[in-house]
């Protein structure tokens, strides 16, 4: 089995040195020590990080996608979805939700505040 560095690794999956550490420190990835004291991976981190981008990018959280963990040397996308992989994508759903909601809530408020002082500035300006 071949070895890749971090490098290689964060080349190969559209990635950063940086995001690989932090996906080992979660405990999604693994590495040896080579000799030389670099980070080596098994060749199988590519689609595993690969799956993790994946599952990140569509909203889930890298605590979310620990339950994926046993899936993800595979391809997770099209992999039928096992009852608890569908509760935390359907949980983060939910809270993507609550804040969009949230965030519309906010949007409206100010822009209904910037409608009324423009208003009120408008009327003043025309009246002097």
């Amino acid at each position: 089995m071949e070895r890749v560095r971090i490098g290689e690794l964060a080349k190969a999956t559209g990635t950063t040195a940086r995001a690989l550490r932090h996906y080992e420190q979660a405990g999604l990835i693994s590495s040896e020590r080579a000799a030389n004291d670099y980070r080596v991976y098994d060749e199988r981190a590519v689609v595993r990080v690969r799956n993790i981008r994946y599952l990140l990018a569509v909203g889930l959280t890298l605590d979310d996608v620990r339950v994926f963990l046993p899936c993800l040397d595979g391809d997770v996308a099209a992999a039928p979805p096992s009852d608890k992989g569908l509760r935390v994508a359907s949980e983060r759903l939910a809270v993507l939700n609550e804040r969009i909601a949230a965030r519309t809530e906010a949007r409206d408020r100010l822009e209904a505040a910037l409608r009324d002082t423009t208003g009120r500035l408008s009327r003043a300006a025309t009246v002097s």
